[in-house]
C-alpha cells in the first residue's frame, strides 16, 4: 500500500522533485500540507538546488483538499481543524520562494490541488489534464488563493464561468487561456517542467507571481460590470446558494484592494460559509454518493462482478426506449424485443431520436452515436435471448402481463441470465413468483427519461443472490448511473417516501389552499418544479395507477383526491395535451391556467374536507411543512422497515430521483437540519386538526423524544 506523505528526490541537474503521495487523486490532507511545507523549506536552504518542480505520484497531480476534514468541521463544529495555510503554505513558502517552482500536472489538478499549481511560476501538464475548482459545489469557495489566481491568468470572465458552474477544463484550453505555459507528453511531462524550472533559474523563461499580474482583470470599471452581470445571474440561477454571492464578493475585494487583501478575504469567507447549511448538506450528499457502492453482504464478500456484453429489453415505449439508449451509448450490445413491427420501429426510432438529442446536447460525438446505434438490434421473438446476460423487462404496470413474461424469458435464457424488470411500484415477489430462478429475480428501476436521469435503484427480494446485485451495480455505473440497492416493497425507495409528496399537495388544495401557491412554495425551496406541475408532466394515467397502487398499499394514510379525475373527464392530461394544471405552448413557459379553476372547486365540493366548509389560513412555511414533513414521516418508516442500506443512501435517492435540493442534503438529512422533534410536534398537531394521514410514524416519534437524528445515528438497515 502507497504511503501517504511527500518526498524530495534531488537530480544531478540541481532540480529538486517534490511528489504527493496521497492515493488515489493525492488529496491534500493535513500530513501533507505539514509535508510540503518542510520539503520546501529544506529545497530552498540546500545549496545543491536551482530549481523546484511540484507533481504528483501515480499520474495524478492533486484532486484537491481532503473533503473528510469537511465532515469533521461539521461534526465538531470546530473550523480551525481545517489549516490556515492559503498565505504561510502558497503564498510565502511556494509563490515567494527564492527559487523557482514549477507545476508537472498529470490527470487532474482539482480543487487545492489547482490552487497549489497556481502558486508556483509556471505549469506544464499532460495532454487532456483536467482542472477545475469545484469548490462551490461542495458550498464554500476556494482557500488557497483562487480566486484571486485565476482571474489574473485566464481573466476575470472566464474564472468566474469555471469556479460557479464548478466544471472542470481540460489543459488544451487552459494552455489557450493562459493557465497552462506548456503542453507535454505525458511520458515527458516531469522532463519538461525540470528543463523549465531551470531556464527560470538561470532567467531564460519569465519568473511570474500569479498573485502580482493585473493585466488580464481589465479597468476597475469594466471589472465591476461584468461582476454586476455576474451577481445578477446567480440570483436568478442559484438563489438560494450563499457561496456563489460570497465569491463574487471575494473576486471584487481582490480587484479593489489587491490581490494578498483578497486572499485574506477569501480564508475568513471560506470558514464562515464551511458551517453553513448549505456546505453541510453538499459535503453530505458528495460523501453518501460514495458510500452508494458498498453494500453488506455484496461488495465485501469477494465476488467478483461477471461481465455483461448483451442486454435484451423488453418493450421499447418511453422507458424501454430509455432504458436501451442509456445502455447502448456506454458500448454494450441492446436487443430490443416489442410484439409487433409497429411498436417496434417505433421504439427504435425513439431511441434514435435520444441519441440524436445527446449528440445536439453535446453530450455524445457523431461518431459514438453511429457506433452506439450498431449496437442495437429489434426482434420480434426470444430467438436473441439465448446468450443475453441480463433481461430488463420495462412493459405496462400490468402483474398478470410482467408474469408472463418471466415465465417466458426464463426458458428463453441462459441459466446465469439476470431477470430484472423496471417496475415502478410493484412488489417483486408477485412479479417473479410463477418462475424457479428467483435467485435471479432483481428490479432494475430507472427513472424517466432513463437516458438522463442517473438514478438506478436495484430492488432486491430476499432470495435475489448477491451475485445478481453486484452484476446489476456493475452495469449500473458502466451507464454513467448511480445505483441504490434497495429492499422489496410497494414503490421501493424514493416513490414510496414521496408518494405522500403529491398526495398532501392534494390535500391542501381540497382544504382551499391555491393550487399555484403550492407549486410556487414547493419551487422556491428549491425543487425543479411544484407538485401540480409535476403531475402535468407525468400525466394523470399515471397519477391514477400510481395513486391505487398506494392506496391499497398504505389504506391507513392515503387521500384520494377526486381532482385528477375530474381534470380527466374535462379532456385535461397535463403536458400531453398542452393542458392540465398550466397551458403548455410550444417554445414559451408553462402558464398557470385560470380556467382549471372551476374544475378545482368541484374538486373541493366532492371531497368535502374543508373544516365548516371554509378554505383554511396557512402560511408559506406551513404548506411546505404540511407537503415535506409527510414525506420525512415516510422516509422514517422506510427507514425502520429496512429498505435502505443506509439512511445516507435515502438522501442521494431523493436528491437524484425526486430532484431534491443537493444542497439541502437529502429528505432524510434536511429532516435532521430542521430537527425531528419540530417535524414530530408540526406532524402530531396537524394529525389532530386534520386526521391519521398526518399521524407520526413510531420511528420518527422515539428519535424526536429522545433527540436522537435520524441520519448520523442510521447507518445500517438489512430487513431486504
Amino acid at each position: 500500500m502507497s504511503q501517504i506523505g511527500v518526498t524530495m528526490d534531488v537530480g544531478n541537474d540541481g532540480v529538486a522533485v517534490i511528489t504527493i503521495s496521497n492515493p488515489p487523486v493525492n488529496a491534500i490532507a493535513v500530513p501533507i500540507i505539514a509535508g510540503l511545507k518542510e520539503k520546501f523549506n529544506e529545497a530552498t536552504r540546500r545549496s545543491d538546488v536551482k530549481a523546484i518542480v511540484l507533481t504528483g505520484k501515480g499520474g495524478r497531480f492533486s484532486g484537491g483538499f481532503d473533503i473528510n476534514v469537511f465532515q469533521k468541521v461539521h461534526k465538531t463544529g470546530d473550523v480551525s481543524i481545517v489549516p490556515d495555510e492559503s498565505v504561510d503554505l502558497v503564498v510565502n513558502t511556494i509563490e515567494d520562494c527564492k527559487k523557482p517552482i514549477v507545476a508537472a500536472i498529470e490527470g487532474l489538478a482539482l480543487g487545492g490541488g489547482l490552487e497549489l499549481a497556481m502558486g508556483c511560476h509556471a505549469r506544464v501538464a499532460a495532454p487532456r489534464a483536467q482542472l477545475g475548482l469545484p469548490e462551490l459545489s461542495l458550498g464554500v469557495i476556494p482557500g488557497f488563493g483562487g480566486t484571486q489566481r485565476l482571474p489574473r491568468l485566464v481573466g476575470l470572465s472566464k474564472a468566474i464561468e469555471m469556479l460557479l458552474s464548478s466544471k472542470p477544463i481540460l489543459s488544451e484550453e487552459g494552455k489557450k487561456l493562459g493557465l497552462i505555459d506548456a503542453i507535454a507528453p505525458s511520458e515527458e511531462v516531469l522532463k519538461v517542467s525540470r528543463r523549465w524550472a531551470l531556464d527560470i533559474a538561470e532567467r531564460r523563461k519569465p519568473w511570474v507571481r500569479s498573485l502580482h499580474r493585473t493585466e488580464k482583470i481589465g479597468s476597475l470599471s469594466e471589472a465591476q460590470e461584468v461582476l454586476r452581470i455576474a451577481r445578477q445571474q446567480a440570483k436568478k440561477t442559484a438563489p438560494n446558494l450563499p457561496q456563489h454571492q460570497a465569491c463574487l464578493d471575494v473576486f471584487e475585494e481582490g480587484i479593489v484592494h489587491g490581490g494578498y487583501k483578497g486572499v485574506l478575504k477569501e480564508t475568513n469567507v471560506f470558514k464562515e460559509l464551511i458551517l453553513s447549511d448549505t456546505a453541510k448538506g453538499l459535503v453530505h450528499v458528495f460523501l453518501a454518493q460514495r458510500a452508494t457502492s458498498k453494500v453488506p453482504n455484496v461488495t465485501d464478500v469477494g465476488l467478483k462482478p461477471r461481465q455483461t456484453k448483451k442486454v435484451a429489453v423488453i418493450g421499447g415505449g418511453l422507458m424501454g426506449s430509455g432504458i436501451a439508449t442509456a445502455i447502448i451509448v456506454s458500448n454494450i450490445f441492446v436487443v430490443l424485443k416489442e410484439v409487433n413491427s409497429e411498436y417496434l420501429l417505433k421504439g427504435i426510432k425513439m431511441i434514435e431520436a435520444n441519441v440524436r438529442g445527446l449528440v445536439t446536447r453535446g453530450k455524445l460525438t457523431k461518431d459514438k452515436a453511429e457506433k452506439a446505434l450498431s449496437m442495437l438490434k429489434g426482434v420480434l421473438d426470444y430467438s436473441e435471448f439465448i446468450d443475453v446476460d441480463m433481461v430488463i423487462e420495462a412493459v405496462i404496470e400490468n402483474v398478470p402481463l410482467k408474469q408472463k413474461i418471466f415465465s417466458e424469458i426464463e426458458k428463453a435464457c441462459p441459466p446465469y441470465c439476470i431477470l430484472a424488470t423496471n417496475t415502478s411500484t410493484i412488489n417483486l415477489n408477485l412479479i417473479g413468483e410463477k418462475i424457479k430462478s428467483q435467485d435471479c429475480v432483481i428490479g432494475a428501476h430507472f427513472f424517466s427519461p432513463a437516458h438522463i436521469m442517473p438514478l438506478l435503484e436495484i430492488v432486491r427480494t430476499q432470495k435475489t443472490s448477491p451475485q445478481a446485485i453486484l452484476d446489476l451495480m456493475t452495469v449500473g455505473k458502466i451507464i454513467k448511473k448511480v445505483p441504490v440497492v434497495v429492499g422489496n416493497c410497494t414503490g421501493f425507495a424514493v416513490n414510496r417516501t414521496f408518494f405522500p409528496y403529491t398526495q398532501s399537495a392534494h390535500l391542501l388544495v381540497n382544504f382551499g389552499v391555491d393550487v399555484f401557491r403550492i407549486d410556487r412554495v414547493i419551487s422556491n425551496f428549491g425543487l425543479p418544479m411544484g407538485p401540480f406541475q409535476l403531475q402535468d408532466l407525468t400525466g394523470y394515467g399515471v397519477a391514477l395507477a400510481v395513486g391505487k397502487e398506494f392506496s391499497e398499499a398504505f389504506p391507513d394514510r392515503t387521500f384520494v383526491s377526486p381532482l385528477v379525475e375530474l381534470l380527466v373527464k374535462n379532456g385535461r392530461n397535463g403536458k400531453n395535451n398542452g393542458k392540465g394544471y398550466y397551458i403548455y405552448e410550444k417554445g414559451s413557459k408553462p402558464k398557470p391556467d385560470p380556467s382549471v379553476l372551476p374544475i378545482i372547486e368541484e374538486s373541493r365540493q366532492q371531497a368535502k374536507i374543508m373544516p365548516g366548509g371554509k378554505p383554511i389560513s396557512v402560511t408559506d412555511e406551513e404548506i411546505l411543512e404540511m407537503i415535506l414533513f409527510p414525506v420525512v414521516n415516510e422516509a422514517c418508516r422506510v427507514l425502520e422497515e429496512g429498505v435502505m442500506v443506509r439512511a445516507s443512501d435515502l438522501d442521494i435517492a431523493s436528491v437524484l430521483g425526486m430532484s431534491f435540493p443537493s444542497y439541502r442534503g437529502g429528505i432524510v438529512f434536511w429532516a435532521d437540519t430542521v430537527g425531528a422533534n419540530h417535524a414530530y410536534r408540526s406532524l402530531k398537531k396537524l394529525s389532530e386538526l386534520y386526521g391519521s394521514f398526518f399521524k407520526p410514524s413510531k420511528f420518527l416519534e422515539e428519535r424526536a423524544i429522545n433527540g436522537i437524528p435520524l441520519v448520523r445515528t442510521y447507518p445500517f438497515c438489512l430487513n431486504f
